[in-house]
C-alpha cells in the first residue's frame, strides 16, 4: 500500500512533521481566528526553516488550511489549495528575512472584502506547538492551548480591572494574563488565557464596556 505525505501518520494530525505542517495549521487557524473575518487574500511570509521547505513538508497546505478554519487533523489540509481557489481566496507564499525570531515563524496577511488588514506573525516551536508573537506591529506571546481572551483597548485606569470583574463574576478563572503596549496610554492589548470557555454573553459585555476597541476570543485547541 502507497501513502503520500498527506496521510495521517499521528493521532491528531496531518502531514510528515509535527512542527512545518501540525504547527503551521494551528498557527493559521489561530491567526484566522484574531482576524475575526472571511479572509478574501492571504500572504504568508516565510521565515528560515519554513521559508527552505515549506514546499517538501507540506507547510504550504498546512498554513492555508488553517487560515481556511481547518484544524491539523483535518483530512481536507491535503486540498487546501483546491479549497482555497473554489472560495475565491488569493493567497502567496514568499519567503522572507523576519528577523531575530524561531527557524520556524511566518508572519500571515490578511485581508477581507470591507477591506481590513491583519498581519499575525506566530513560530512553531517543536513538537506541534505554536507561539503567536506579533499581532501586527504589537508584542504579544500565547500558544493557543487554553481559551484565549484579546482585547484591543485605550491604555486607561480600570479597563482591566472591569474585564477580570466580569471574568469573575461568571466563574471564569484566568490561567494567565499580559498587557502589551507600546505607549503609555494609547491603545494596548490585553492577551488573557482561561481554564474555562468564555461564553458570548460574557464576551458581549466585555465589548460594551468604554474604552474597549475590540474583543477576540479563541477556544481552546482540542486535538
Amino acid at each position: 500500500m502507497e501513502y503520500s505525505i498527506f496521510d495521517i501518520i499521528g493521532p491528531v494530525m496531518i502531514g510528515p512533521s509535527s512542527s512545518h505542517t501540525a504547527g503551521a495549521a494551528k498557527i493559521g487557524y489561530i491567526a484566522k481566528g484574531i482576524f475575526g473575518e472571511d479572509v478574501t487574500t492571504v500572504n504568508f511570509y516565510l521565515h528560515g526553516s519554513f521559508a527552505k521547505t515549506y514546499l517538501g513538508h507540506g507547510t504550504d497546505k498546512a498554513l492555508l488550511s488553517g487560515v481556511l478554519g481547518f484544524l491539523p487533523d483535518d483530512e481536507r489540509l491535503k486540498n487546501a489549495y483546491k479549497i482555497a481557489e473554489r472560495r475565491g481566496i488569493k493567497y502567496t507564499f514568499n519567503p522572507t528575512d523576519l528577523g531575530e525570531v524561531h527557524p520556524n515563524t511566518v508572519k500571515i496577511e490578511m485581508i477581507s472584502k470591507q477591506g481590513k488588514i491583519m498581519k499575525i506573525t506566530g513560530s512553531s516551536i517543536g513538537g506541534g506547538k505554536v507561539k503567536i508573537i506579533k499581532i501586527n506591529d504589537l508584542d504579544v506571546e500565547f500558544d493557543g492551548e487554553y481559551t484565549t481572551l484579546i482585547t484591543k483597548h485605550y491604555d486607561r485606569p480600570g479597563v482591566i480591572a472591569a474585564i477580570t470583574s466580569v471574568l469573575a463574576d461568571n466563574k471564569v478563572n484566568i490561567a494567565y494574563m499580559k498587557l502589551f503596549r507600546h505607549i503609555k496610554g494609547d491603545y494596548a492589548r490585553l492577551v488573557l488565557e482561561s481554564d474555562e470557555v468564555i461564553n458570548e454573553q460574557v464576551l458581549e459585555e466585555i465589548r460594551e464596556m468604554r474604552f474597549i476597541s475590540e474583543v477576540t476570543c479563541i477556544d481552546k485547541l482540542v486535538l
